[in-house]
C-alpha cells in the first residue's frame, strides 16, 4: 500500500471500546492491532466520553455544557466541558503508556472525531436550535475544530512517535441531507442541507485535516446507504463503511463505491460483528470478496486498497469478544495480503 501510511496487512478499529478502563483499552488495541492502532473511545464513562463530548473537548474558544436535551453551546468552559478535556487527556496518557510498554512506535495511529455535520447537528445553540441551522455558527465550529485538531495531532504524535490518520465520524450526515432531524419542539424537522453546501464544508475540514497530518483522511459513515459520491468528491482519502450491509445494495451505491475505489480511495471495510458471534475467517471475508466481484475488481485490490475493521464500534461488546473481534480483524488484514484460493 505505497499510497497509504498503513502497511498492506493492516487492520484497525472503528473507535469505541467497552468499559471505563482507558489503560486496558489501550493495551488491547495496541496488542491486537499493532500495525494500525487507534485511540480508543470509552463512551460508557458518560458525559464527555461520547463522540460529541469528546470532539467538543478539542474546540478552541468554544465550549459546551450539558442540558436535558443534550449538549449546548456555553458562554465559557464549565464542569461538563472540562470533564471532556480531562477524559481525552487520560486517554492520551493511557495510549502513551501502552506504547512505551510495547517498546516501539506503531507505523501509524488513528484518532476519531465527529465530522462537521454530525457535530453541528448534535450540539444546540443557546436558544435550543441545532448549530447547523445557523450557517455562520456552523462555519465557526468547523474552524474551531480544525484549530483544536492541530494541537491534538501534534500531541498524539509526540506521545506515540507515530504519524496520525484522522477519521471523521459522520453518522448523522444522511439525516442532515434528508432533512429528517427534529426541531426543538419535536413537531417538525430541520430543513435539509443541500449537497453542495454539505460537500463544501466537508471539503474544507478534510483538506485542513490532511494538511495537519500529511495523510489521507478517513470518513466513517455506518449508514446502510452512505453518501459515497459526496464523500469522495469532498476529498476523503478513505471511506469507512459497514460492508456487511452491502449484499443487497442498489446499483447506484455500488457504482459510487466502484468509482471511489477505482480513483484510489481506500475502503475500510467493516466485516467483524460488534457483538459475540460464532464465525470463521472465511465467513467474515465473504462480504469483501463478494463486493470485489460485483465491482469487477481483482481480489488483489483488497490487499492494495482495503483495510478490515469491525462492522461498527465495539462499545457493546463483552470483554472476551472485544479481544476476539480485534484478533479476527487483524487476521483478516493478513489474509487479504495472501487470500487462500478456496475462499
Amino acid at each position: 500500500m505505497t499510497d497509504f501510511p498503513w502497511p498492506a496487512t493492516a487492520a484497525t478499529g472503528v473507535g469505541s471500546m467497552p468499559g471505563t478502563d482507558a489503560a486496558e483499552a489501550a493495551a488491547v488495541v495496541l496488542g491486537e492491532l499493532p500495525e494500525f492502532p487507534h485511540l480508543p473511545e470509552l463512551p460508557a464513562r458518560g458525559v464527555g466520553a461520547d463522540l460529541l463530548g469528546r470532539t467538543a473537548a478539542l474546540l478552541v474558544d468554544l465550549a459546551v455544557e450539558v442540558v436535558p436535551s443534550g449538549y449546548r453551546v456555553a458562554a465559557r468552559p464549565g464542569h461538563d466541558h472540562r470533564r471532556g478535556v480531562d477524559l481525552l487527556r487520560w486517554d492520551l496518557d493511557a495510549l502513551q503508556e501502552a506504547a512505551d510498554r510495547a517498546g516501539s512506535a506503531p507505523a501509524v495511529v488513528k484518532t476519531q472525531i465527529a465530522g462537521p455535520w454530525t457535530l453541528a447537528a448534535g450540539i444546540e445553540l443557546p436558544r435550543g436550535h441545532r448549530i447547523l441551522t445557523d450557517s455562520g455558527a456552523t462555519r465557526d465550529f468547523g474552524e474551531s475544530l480544525l484549530e483544536g485538531l492541530r494541537g491534538h495531532v501534534a500531541e498524539l504524535t509526540a506521545r506515540t512517535g507515530a504519524p496520525v490518520v484522522v477519521q471523521l465520524d459522520e453518522p448523522t450526515l444522511p439525516a442532515v441531507l434528508a432533512g429528517s432531524l427534529s426541531t426543538p419542539s419535536g413537531y417538525g424537522t430541520v430543513a435539509p442541507v443541500h449537497e453542495p453546501e454539505a460537500r463544501e464544508l466537508l471539503s474544507r475540514i478534510i483538506t485542513g485535516a490532511r494538511e495537519i497530518t500529511g495523510n489521507p483522511v478517513v470518513v466513517h459513515c455506518c449508514a446502510t446507504r452512505p453518501p459515497v459520491a459526496l464523500l469522495r468528491e469532498a476529498g476523503a482519502g478513505a471511506l469507512s463503511i459497514d460492508a456487511t450491509r452491502l449484499d443487497g445494495a442498489p446499483a447506484a451505491l455500488l457504482d459510487e463505491l466502484g468509482e471511489a475505489w477505482d480513483s484510489g480511495v481506500a475502503l475500510l471495510l467493516g466485516l467483524v460483528p460488534a457483538t459475540d458471534a460464532r464465525v470463521t475467517l472465511r465467513d467474515l471475508a465473504g462480504p469483501a470478496l463478494r463486493l470485489t466481484g460485483r465491482l469487477g475488481f481483482n481480489r488483489s485490490t483488497l490487499a492494495q486498497r482495503a483495510v478490515p475493521t469491525p462492522a461498527c464500534g465495539l462499545a457493546g461488546a463483552s470483554a472476551d469478544w472485544v479481544r476476539r473481534a480485534l484478533a479476527l480483524t487483524r487476521d483478516l488484514g493478513r489474509a487479504f495480503a495472501e487470500l487462500p484460493e478456496d475462499w
